[in-house]
């Protein structure tokens, strides 16, 4: 009699057993690849807060030289205080669809008010020779770099814990779990997709 109850437990309990562990398996690996997408975000933040550190000292700089550029350079700090507005509600929900989408506008109007800059910079030959503006310019080009690569790994994150989430049996336990999608951090144009290319 003892052996039948036994071999009935066992019948009953490793089944759940390995249901167990199969769970809790999946449950980790999905929390460590939605913690290794927030940890590529942050350091897409890092590079991003530098660059926005970085384009006030730009504009302060090109003030001396392009006075009657007013608009140009409002037009840049504007877009930048809502690049950085974007980028601070992106930051605190890495992966959220419209938050990302809302820092991929704001970057896009960034870059496009920062290109105008640099097209107006080109008809200043004594603002080009400026060596603080040579400088600003070529750490910005360095953060852009910094910036897509990222970017770039961000998104290979992302990649993969949707991959994950949306695979069986894995979707099985991310739904339940509340393991959303995240969202892909792109360019929304294709001429932004490559840091804007100054010489001075």
């Amino acid at each position: 009699m003892h052996a039948a109850i036994i071999i009935v437990l066992v019948v009953i309990i490793v089944p759940i057993f390995f249901v167990l562990m199969w769970l809790i398996s999946g449950y980790n690996r999905l929390v460590a690849l939605r913690n290794r997408f927030k940890n590529a975000f942050a350091q897409i933040d890092v590079q991003l807060k530098r660059r926005y550190d970085l384009i006030p000292n730009l504009v302060e700089t090109a003030k001396g030289y392009i006075k009657h550029e007013r608009g140009t350079l409002e037009a840049v700090i504007a877009a930048r205080n809502a690049a950085s507005a974007a980028n601070v509600r992106a930051a605190a929900s890495p992966g959220d669809a419209s938050a990302m989408k809302e820092l991929s506008g704001a970057e896009t109007a960034l870059a496009g008010t920062l290109g105008r800059l640099f097209a107006v910079a080109e008809a200043y030959p004594d603002l080009k020779a400026n060596t603080t503006m040579m400088s600003l310019m070529e750490e910005l080009t360095s953060t852009e770099n910094k910036v897509a690569f990222a970017r770039q790994a961000y998104n290979d994150s992302v990649m993969s814990y949707n991959t994950t989430r949306e695979t069986f049996p894995t979707n099985l336990i991310a739904g339940p779990f509340n393991f959303g999608p995240a969202e892909l951090f792109t360019i929304e144009k294709a001429e932004e997709k490559e840091a804007p290319k100054v010489s001075f």
